[in-house]
């Protein structure tokens, strides 16, 4: 039985497990935007890290500072 948590996943998984495209799961890692690790020069992503990683990103989606007219226009 195979345990997901310690799954490594590719570029290529990681692209299609997201639904972005290649080029983006690779802009994302150059820049340390998202967990990853190079083995002999490619990608490499813990399917842990990632889950976790989209986790924390929806909880700051959560958190952000949400524009609202009626406190731009209180008398409205």
């Amino acid at each position: 039985m195979k345990d997901e948590t310690c799954e490594i996943l590719t570029l290529e998984d990681v692209a299609a497990y997201l639904k972005v495209g290649k080029r983006t799961v690779y802009r994302l890692a150059a820049a340390k935007k998202i967990p990853a690790f190079k083995v002999g020069g490619a990608w490499r992503f813990s399917r842990a890290d990632i889950d976790m990683w989209i986790k924390q990103q929806s909880m700051e989606g959560l958190n952000a500072p949400h524009t609202d007219d009626t406190a731009k226009n209180p008398g409205k």
